[in-house]
């Protein structure tokens, strides 16, 4: 069974940075195209960035410019690096993992990211 699990979020003064991670358990599988979300409290989860197998990436206008995606294959980890941190940032943040060749899609628990001002 497919785990994906986040790591890295907390609570941060603006301006600040952060790092988080994305694990993929459970199996050897073959991942496409990993997400990041995040929901702020009375939000819609909104899609934050997006890479795909060949390394081509999205970013939302919202965060250009301030964050980062990454993976590496060989530990099946993404990464987002939030640098530059703003209030409005403040959300839970999740990972989303695509299987190839599938519609499956795997998501993880979600972690808090608290920005204060």
């Amino acid at each position: 069974q497919v785990h994906v699990v986040e790591s890295g979020g907390g609570l941060v003064q603006a301006g600040g940075s952060l790092r988080l991670s994305c694990g993929v358990s459970g199996g050897t599988i073959c991942i496409s195209a990993m997400h990041w979300y995040r929901q702020a409290p009375g939000k819609e989860r909104e899609v934050v960035a997006v890479i795909d197998s060949g390394g081509s990436t999205y970013i939302a206008d919202t965060v250009k410019g301030r964050f980062t995606i990454s993976r590496d294959n060989a530990k099946d980890m993404g990464y987002l690096q939030m640098n530059n941190l703003k209030p409005e940032d403040t959300a839970v943040y999740y990972c989303n993992v695509g299987r190839c060749g599938t519609e499956l899609d795997y998501w993880g628990q979600g972690t808090q990211v608290t920005v204060s001002s």
